[in-house]
């Protein structure tokens, strides 16, 4: 029962990643009535929290190891708590600021969540060898991928069921209560002993090959940062298919979720390496497609969707295996270097909402009106060109990473 598990708990830590970046520049600026330019100030300003935040959450659980059930309730708590009074919130005085420390609330929680659930991989799965961390991976991201559709679905599904608001706040009681179920339903796992290792060392992460890796997953995260960002407004704004925006998120993330048992296979059959060298050309096309749309192409984006979920399916899964792969092998203590990996990869979704949502707002683009031909190619530019430029760069990456170092054993 270890495995459903450790994906339950990632279904729940899923809803603080992506998902939130895809509704949270809508529910902010139509609810709301707070302007892009300062959504992204506010979420660059999280991002410096976390630099001190997130590493040092992963020293108090490498500092703490029997005290990971605690770790892992107090998160949960957390995101029970923070997803109501965020999708509640109303506009009115002082909202910027109240919507502030939730998202404090809320990342943090994630942070320790996902820390935890990342850092002990080497104890949560059956063998702590190469071949049961990429299986352990293919559940818990599989798990992810099942939280990232629920929550990207779950507010076009409520206002079908009669959700007022355009279902946020119901959203935000769904999200609660998952996290309480899952706090009771995971506790087992959480009582297994630890696996212990060697204490932290930057060094230590350069001589395993492990900075390398952290510089290829900032870098990897961009692409879909930009495009998590920004997914609400190309769809309704840029190909003007109103209420398609839920459809086409199914799609990408089933498209996902079924492509990750294949890549999972393909890694442990010709290797990580070679497998995101097949991956990310896939990711490529996608957005280089979308680039071409014209309004109102349901088929073509559909197609879009397809390729580039498929080829998410394996940076979600292989990359973090390839991280915890290292770390075991060096005997490193994993939380405090996971602590750095998540802060690298939400550094990738800040550093997307903060640079692009202003400038879009200094093109003139408004999200639900009618925009110049100016914006529209800005928003254009910025979701579908941007993302193939920054997706050639963490390849070249890749081709860096020493072949026969990242096969498995």
């Amino acid at each position: 029962m270890i495995y459903p598990r450790v994906s339950l708990y990632a279904l729940m830590l899923a809803a603080v990643g992506i998902p939130l970046y895809i509704h949270l520049p809508r529910f902010a600026s139509v609810e709301l009535g707070i302007g892009l330019g300062t959504l992204g100030t506010l979420l660059l300003a999280l991002r410096v929290i976390d630099l001190v935040q997130d590493p040092a959450l992963g020293w108090a659980i490498d500092r703490w190891p029997e005290r990971q059930g605690l770790f892992a309730m107090l998160a949960a708590a957390g995101l029970a708590v923070g997803f109501p009074l965020l999708f509640t919130l109303q506009a009115g005085t002082s909202v910027t600021l109240k919507l502030f420390l939730v998202l404090v609330l809320l990342f943090s929680a994630y942070s320790l969540g996902s820390i935890l659930l990342y850092g002990r991989s080497a104890t949560l799965a059956e063998r702590a060898d190469d071949s049961g961390l990429m299986t352990l991976a293919a559940f818990r991201e599989g798990g992810m991928l099942a939280g990232v559709l629920l929550s990207a679905i779950a507010p076009a599904a409520l206002v079908a069921l009669g959700a007022a608001h355009q279902g946020y706040p119901a959203f935000g009681y769904l999200l609660g209560g998952l996290a309480i179920a899952t706090a009771v339903l995971t506790r087992p796992m959480w009582r297994r002993p630890v696996v212990r290792g060697e204490g932290f060392r930057l060094a230590g992460l350069a001589d395993a090959g492990a900075l390398r890796l952290l510089l290829l997953a900032l870098v990897n995260s961009l692409p879909v940062a930009v495009t998590s960002t920004l997914f609400l407004f190309f769809v309704e704004d840029r190909l003007q298919l109103a209420g398609m925006a839920g459809p086409q998120l199914l799609l990408f993330f089933l498209s996902a979720g079924l492509s990750v048992p294949l890549w999972t296979a393909a890694s442990h059959r010709i290797g990580p390496r070679a497998t995101l060298l097949v991956a990310m050309p896939l990711a490529i096309l996608g957005f280089s497609g979308a680039a071409l749309l014209a309004p109102g192409n349901l088929a073509g984006f559909a197609v879009v969707c397809l390729l580039s979920g498929a080829a998410s399916g394996a940076d979600l899964v292989i990359l973090p295996a390839m991280f915890s792969i290292v770390l075991t092998r060096s005997r490193i203590n994993a939380s405090m270097a996971f602590g750095i990996w998540s802060f690298a990869t939400k550094l990738g979704l800040a550093l997307a909402a903060a640079t692009l949502l202003p400038l879009l707002d200094r093109f003139g683009f408004a999200p639900g009106t009618a925009n110049s031909a100016r914006s529209l190619g800005a928003l254009n530019l910025a979701y579908a060109v941007l993302p193939c430029a920054l997706k050639l760069v963490a390849l070249a990456l890749v081709f860096t990473l020493p072949a026969k170092e990242h096969r498995l054993a």
